[in-house]
């Protein structure tokens, strides 16, 4: 069986689990794996968890349970998302209680598909099998962002992408990685290159002249 997460630790001993690859309930794909093995591994330590996401999807239940499972660990779970976090990904990132994304990474919700056969009450049962499956899919995406339920089912029907600035403004997501980082190196450098007022000599009167020309300062 491939599994599709690995569990590693960081250097401060916290646990690190990375999500790659499709979310399956059954070995379809040749790449999948169920939930159980994932919720064995889940609980066989203690600790808080940060979830690295990088996966286009897959089974809305599998997803859907191991939503749940992260829901319910007692230890404090972070989501990363390293690339992209699509369709049931990005129903297993709603359950970090923090969210942060890559500056390069996407975020992607849509309507649930299914392939279905028979004859038309088979299909009238499998129409609204997906209704209810998106009920609970907004259910977890509206206990996150906070955005009302008609906002986030038109999302889903239109299938909307987000960078990490737009799942950020919408609530998707909490934060964007390494900008805290940046914007300390940025005011550091600012800081660095300020001249230093000279000292005032006792006994002479500061005289302050105005520059003569204005200085533009243009950046990307």
């Amino acid at each position: 069986m491939k599994k599709f997460w690995n569990w590693i630790h960081d250097d401060s001993g916290g646990r690190v689990l990375r999500l790659e690859g499709p979310i399956d309930e059954d070995s379809i794909w040749g790449d999948e794996v169920t939930p159980l093995a994932f919720r064995q591994e889940l609980n066989s330590e203690e600790g808080d968890v940060t979830v690295w996401i990088n996966s286009p999807g897959g089974n809305v239940f599998a997803a859907a349970e191991i939503y749940t499972m992260l829901q319910d660990y007692p230890g404090a779970v972070t989501v990363k998302i390293a690339s992209i976090a699509a369709s049931a990904a990005s129903v297993v990132a709603m359950a970090g209680s923090k969210v942060l994304m890559s500056p390069t990474a996407l975020l992607m919700i849509h309507d649930p598909a299914t392939i279905a056969m028979g004859n038309a009450k088979d299909m009238e049962k499998a129409i609204n099998t997906l209704n209810e499956v998106k009920e609970s899919i907004i259910n977890a995406y509206t206990a996150k962002c906070g955005l009302s339920r008609k906002k986030v089912a038109d999302l889903m029907s239109n299938e909307t992408w987000m960078n990490a600035k737009k799942a950020v403004e919408l609530g998707f997501a909490d934060e964007i990685l390494y900008e805290d980082k940046k914007t300390q190196e940025k005011e550091t450098k600012e800081d660095s290159e300020d001249p230093e007022e000279p000292e005032e000599d006792s006994q002479k009167k500061k005289i302050i002249i105005p520059d003569a020309e204005a200085h533009v300062h243009v950046m990307l």
